[in-house]
């Protein structure tokens, strides 16, 4: 099977399989290195042991007289001697100096291993160190010894001594090949049991361990069905990475409820304007309609009457020109919010109190009843307000703050007009004592198309209801704002804050 097919079998696994399984495998390579390394420190402690006793059956061996003759005589006290002190097949034998065997002593209970040819100096050169040979099916551990018998009675019957090469003892390696072989059976049974017992054990682990993720994708499933409101549950600590997660979803649904209901608000305010601007445009195309209409079926047969219909028609035509006007200043507005101030308006150094005595000259001649002052913010002296603003914009501003005060208040009642600075703001405010607002309708003044239904509604002026958002986006576009203070029964201030332009007016 190609990587790739790997690949793809994998990620159609469950998580939780999948950690099972490398769990698993993690624990196959642990018990595998560690049994091998416990095999092979086994076995070479065996194999340790099994020299040492062959050691200690050649030097037992080596003390003893010599009481045969003979390559295949054997001496039974020597077998007795050997087996006292070591269990196993054992192959002993007696060599001569040029490493022909003299006598057997102990034969092989097999096939006696093949030896090499051990003289004295091959005897000398090993130094008693064991070495490896094989023979009878199975391998053998050997050790040479030079031969050291102890003064036995000569032929002659004269006591001497006499060296006559070296002993050979070889143990087979078959009974630690079995150990290892039944060890090796024994774990690989112990492993595959623990095996199974850690899956199953894992298994019910990984599976209680990623329950707060299944609760997660519950709540995902339910958001995505368009339940924006349900929320991933504290699972854990913020300090963990199910925490953290947690929280990261939730900061995310948070936005995309935000979002959503913006976009609903946006699409309603879209709907509601889009009503709102055709029936003001409705308004006076059908008195333009009616009019003609009436004038193709003969309804005028006078030049008078011919002559009012077109003053109507041209009067209605002039409020469909200024309500597609203001529609347009205010798109191009909305365009680029941080792009208000290029190219739609034009900045220069003026001062806020020029646009208040103008103001206050239009008020006059407006509304001549209306008792009209000009004060500082909120009383006192007029106070300079240099800005940078476009003076047409601006003045058309406070044409819409001054026809608003007219149309919304009774007549006769006093108007102010405030100017001057606070800290780093120029202010310039018109304050009435009209009928006020509430809070709520306070909230959607400067809404387009927006109409209060008490005192501040439709007037006879006809107002298309842009008059108050446009002055909005006029001023936001010279990076200031606009604000009103108001409540029922105690009038409205309308205030304008601009930053404070510090360099002289010349500059």
């Amino acid at each position: 099977m190609t990587t790739p097919s790997l690949r793809r079998g994998a990620a159609r696994l469950s998580l939780r399989t999948r950690l099972v399984i490398i769990c698993l495998l993690l624990v196959v390579a642990a018990l595998l290195a560690s049994n091998a390394l416990l095999i092979t420190l086994l076995q070479q402690q065996l194999v340790e042991q099994l020299d040492e006793r062959l050691r200690t059956a050649a030097a037992a061996a080596a003390q003893l007289p010599d009481l045969g003759k003979g390559p295949d005589a054997t001496v039974p006290q020597v077998r007795d001697a050997v087996e006292r002190r070591l269990t196993g097949d054992v192959y002993m034998v007696r060599l001569n100096a040029d490493g022909g065997v003299a006598q057997i002593l102990r034969p092989a209970a097999g096939d006696a291993p093949e030896l090499p040819r051990v003289d004295t100096a091959a005897v000398a050169a090993r130094g008693g160190e064991p070495f490896q040979t094989s023979g009878g099916g199975s391998d053998w551990r050997v050790i040479a010894r030079p031969e050291r018998p102890l003064a036995r009675q000569g032929s002659d019957g004269d006591g001497g001594t006499s060296a006559t090469g070296s002993i050979v003892v070889a143990g087979s390696l078959e009974g630690v090949s079995g150990t290892i072989r039944s060890l090796g059976l024994r774990m690989l049974v112990i492993d595959s049991l623990v095996l199974v017992l850690l899956g199953v054990i894992g298994w019910f682990a990984v599976r209680a361990g990623l329950r707060p993720l299944r609760r997660v994708e519950t709540t995902a499933a339910a958001i995505a069905g368009g339940d924006l409101s349900r929320r991933v549950p504290d699972l854990a600590s913020t300090r963990t990475e199910l925490g953290r997660l947690a929280a990261a979803l939730n900061g995310m649904l948070d936005r995309i409820e935000a979002g959503d209901a913006a976009r609903a608000a946006t699409n309603d305010r879209m709907r509601a304007f889009i009503a709102d601007a055709s029936h003001e445009l409705r308004t006076p195309l059908f008195g333009i309609k009616g009019f003609t209409e009436l004038y193709r079926m003969g309804g005028m047969p006078e030049r008078t009457d011919v002559d009012t219909a077109m003053n109507r028609i041209e009067r209605e035509s002039a409020r469909l020109v200024h309500i597609v006007e203001d529609l347009l200043l205010l798109a191009r507005l909305d365009e680029d919010p941080a792009a208000r101030t290029q190219p739609s308006l034009k900045l220069t150094p003026m001062d806020l109190r020029t646009l208040a005595a103008d103001a206050l000259h239009d008020l006059r001649a407006l509304a001549p009843d209306r008792a009209v002052t000009l004060t500082g913010p909120g009383g006192g002296p007029p106070r300079a307000a240099p800005v940078r603003g476009d003076e047409a914009r601006l003045r058309q501003v406070m044409s819409n703050l001054i026809g608003n005060a007219i149309a919304h208040t009774p007549a006769g009642s006093s108007v102010r007009i405030g100017v001057g600075t606070h800290s780093t703001l120029a202010i310039l405010e018109l304050s009435d004592e009209g009928p006020g607002m509430t809070a709520e309708q306070a909230a959607r003044i400067f809404d387009r198309f927006y109409r209060a239904d008490t005192a501040r509604g439709r007037t006879r002026t006809g107002g298309a209801g842009l008059g108050l958002s446009i002055a909005h986006s006029l001023v936001a576009a010279h990076h200031g704002r606009i604000e009103v203070d108001t409540s029922p029964g105690q009038g409205a201030t309308f205030r304008i804050l601009l930053p404070v332009h510090t360099d002289p007016l010349g500059d």
